[in-house]
């Protein structure tokens, strides 16, 4: 069973995990890159031995207008099957229209019509599957002029509609607060605790722009102080909840994600 702090696994450190069994409580690993058999999913086998598991999906592109991709949810169900993971998850975006996928988790237009729409979509996903999964806020950068109802408030409103978990990520938060004047606490406020069952935290960078300074969501660097701090204020809201280290950019050696794991660790412990 997922609690405590993990950390994202990456193919880097597969072997290396093998090798020296580290004192980390989980890992979470994007499950696109475990559909087919090869070397990495052999590792990953022989790791769900002895650590539970978080399966993060970043292709179901749930928000898009296109159908379902059932042979990607196929594979999805597939690797389901195989590994066994504690958690499930995706995200509040969409990436592909007309079955062209993009590099990117897209921005949703926050409507009544879009909220109805996504939650279906959740839906489908979850008897398809034959679990629950969760939904992670997303980073943002846009807004779109239709948008009629505030980010936290779509967000939160996907469990009831839908019967999902949230995946509440404090640096996205944090990121899309900075770029748009939104106020943390709005997000923090509105989500139902029971519906949190997991928190991820990552690292971002400033990005300078003619129109002023932007934070990008990159998962590049250590978790920002300022990250750290509403984490904790995230805890006072919620609650103890399994927490993710995520970083996908400039990997660092594993002894740095199990810094950062244990000082999430740390915070837990006071909650």
């Amino acid at each position: 069973m997922i609690k405590g702090a993990g950390i994202g696994l990456r193919h880097l450190h597969l072997q290396q995990v093998l090798d020296t069994r580290p004192a980390v409580n989980w890992f979470e690993v994007h499950s696109e890159n475990f559909f087919f058999d090869n070397l990495a999913t052999y590792q990953l086998e022989k790791i769900a031995d002895n650590y539970p598991l978080s399966l993060h999906c970043i292709g179901l592109s749930l928000g898009s207008a296109d159908k379902i991709n059932l042979q990607h949810l196929q594979n999805l169900k597939d690797t389901i099957v195989r590994f066994k993971p504690d958690l499930v998850s995706d995200h509040l975006s969409w990436s592909s229209i007309d079955g062209n996928y993009l590099n990117d988790l897209l921005p949703m237009p926050y409507t009544t019509k879009s909220l109805h729409y996504f939650a279906d979509k959740i839906k489908q996903v979850q008897d398809f599957l034959g679990c629950q999964i969760l939904l992670e806020n997303p980073s943002s950068y846009l807004r779109f002029r239709e948008s009629n109802i505030p980010e936290w408030e779509f967000f939160s409103a996907l469990p009831s509609l839908s019967g999902c978990g949230l995946l509440f990520d404090v640096n996205n938060v944090f990121v899309s607060c900075f770029n748009h004047g939104y106020q943390a606490t709005d997000y923090i406020n509105n989500v139902d605790v029971d519906d949190v069952l997991q928190i991820h935290l990552a690292g971002h960078t400033r990005k300078k722009l003619p129109q002023g300074v932007i934070l990008i969501d990159d998962h590049s660097q250590k978790v920002a102080d300022k990250v750290w701090d509403l984490y904790q204020t995230t805890l006072k809201k919620i609650g103890n909840k399994p927490t993710l280290i995520e970083w996908d950019t400039d990997i660092p050696d594993l002894s740095v994600l199990l810094s950062e794991a244990n000082k999430a660790q740390t915070l837990l412990d006071e909650t």
